[in-house]
């Protein structure tokens, strides 16, 4: 039962029961309670901030054992990275040097890599930095992996090839050794004996008196026979495939047709004057992946090695060309 209060009152002399409204009881229990929750809360705090529920446990345990993973991987696929680094330089320096292959493109061993932010959504998770990281060297490892496969396969396919590509590989003089002694002008800047002035030679000039035989260098297919009155006069160009070319100019005489198949040493043409040309002489160019490049670099199966280096002193010690 409750207690009745009572309030003296001045007005009537009289002491008359205190009545509360529902309001004033309700804040009345509001200031008796209030302190206990307010207690309750802050040590509800205090606990949790100092002690770990079971399940929290579990899940710091799990976020745990998942970065020593992250951590692992990212570490493997370091050294993933340094084995590729060895396969690539082996790639570059010597399987692609010894099967003489053109440079693997270095735009497709980088491809995908830039552009937009691909990482996005993992920066807004915890541990982000760990995931981007891990994420980021995987994607690269597996683009470079694919890459490599790429170039080795393209190898693969050259090996097998072998004995075809180093047939058709322009690999001797057009004219004999006994000839050597005659080479005019190599490749490089020349003054033209026309118009006097620097002009870059493209090829290599032999002189030689006309009705000398000039042989194919390398097997292939009689592609052009070009008939000029200036320029590279009467000229033949045989493909060897595999990106290479050869050009024989200002030619006396063709001893070959056009689409004929023609082998290393075979006789294609004469030595001549035609065109412009201020004398015999065989004017002779290697074009590999449609870029000119010096011929004397590709006279290894004919020559010693006092020969060729005779051969490279007179071709860069003649300041003129012929043509």
């Amino acid at each position: 039962m409750s207690k009745t209060k009572y309030k003296y009152n001045p007005k009537t002399l009289a002491y008359e029961e205190v009545s509360y409204s529902w309001w004033m009881k309700l804040m009345r229990a509001l200031l008796v309670v209030a302190p206990s929750l307010l207690f309750g809360l802050i040590f509800a705090f205090i606990f949790s901030q100092q002690f770990k529920s079971p399940r929290e446990k579990n899940l710091e345990q799990k976020i745990s054992v998942f970065e020593e993973q992250l951590q692992s991987i990212n570490q493997e696929s370091e050294l993933a990275h340094k084995v590729l680094d060895v396969l690539q330089k082996k790639d570059e320096d010597l399987y692609r040097v010894l099967l003489y292959a053109d440079e693997f493109p270095e735009e497709l061993r980088l491809m995908g890599t830039g552009g937009s932010d691909r990482y996005e959504a993992l920066r807004e998770m915890t541990n982000s930095e760990l995931l981007v990281s891990t994420k980021d060297n995987l994607d690269r490892l597996e683009k470079r992996l694919y890459a490599q496969s790429l170039s080795f396969k393209e190898l693969i396919s050259l090996t097998k090839n072998k004995e075809k590509v180093l047939a058709s590989i322009p690999a001797i003089q057009p004219v004999r050794n006994s000839e050597l002694k005659r080479l005019a002008s190599g490749y490089g800047w020349r003054i033209d004996p026309v118009y006097k002035t620097s002009k870059f030679h493209s090829g290599m000039d032999f002189t030689a008196d006309i009705g000398t035989e000039v042989y194919c260098t390398g097997d292939g297919v009689i592609e052009e026979l070009e008939r000029n009155g200036w320029g590279y006069g009467n000229c033949i160009v045989v493909n060897h495939g595999f990106g290479y070319k050869t050009r024989y100019a200002h030619l006396s005489a063709f001893k070959v047709k056009k689409g004929d198949k023609v082998k290393r040493g075979d006789l294609i043409g004469l030595v001549g004057s035609t065109g412009k040309s201020t004398g015999p002489h065989l004017h002779y160019e290697v074009e590999k992946g449609g870029k000119k490049v010096n011929p004397v670099h590709y006279y290894h199966s004919d020559l010693t090695p006092e020969q060729y280096e005779k051969l490279l002193k007179m071709s860069e010690s003649s300041f003129k060309s012929l043509d």
